[in-house]
């Protein structure tokens, strides 16, 4: 089972930034508002709070193999979103970078819903 081992290994690492990122979202959503009504994003509170949910929940589900293939293509699809709102100001080189770990996460959540979280995941242990 050394695959398994590694697509565990790949889902921890996957996981980590939206279950962070998701949490600090939903235990700062004045700020994530603020922040989010600067990029002119529409009803920022509510925006902020659907995200922070989207890259919690849907990291947690990542991480533990449950519905993987559901929250990959979800996260991927909101890794794209994200990058194209918040990261397209190219001439700023960390910008730039952002939108390219974006791209790359999203195509790791693609292949991860393509071939699956493995047997040390929930959905390896129901089937």
């Amino acid at each position: 089972m050394p695959n398994s081992a590694l697509v565990l290994l790949g889902r921890i690492l996957l996981s980590i930034i939206f279950i962070l990122a998701g949490f600090g979202k939903l235990t700062g959503i004045a700020g994530t508002a603020q922040y989010f009504a600067g990029y002119g994003l529409p009803m920022p509170t509510v925006t902020a709070v659907v995200v922070g949910l989207v890259e919690f929940f849907g990291g947690l589900a990542v991480l533990i193999g449950f519905q993987t293939r559901i929250a990959a293509i979800l996260l991927a699809i909101f890794s794209v979103a994200a990058a194209l709102v918040a990261h397209t100001n190219w001439a700023d080189m960390m910008q730039l970078i952002n939108f390219q770990k974006n791209l790359a996460m999203a195509g790791g959540l693609l292949v991860l819903a393509a071939f699956g979280p493995g047997a040390y995941s929930v959905d390896g242990r129901r089937a």
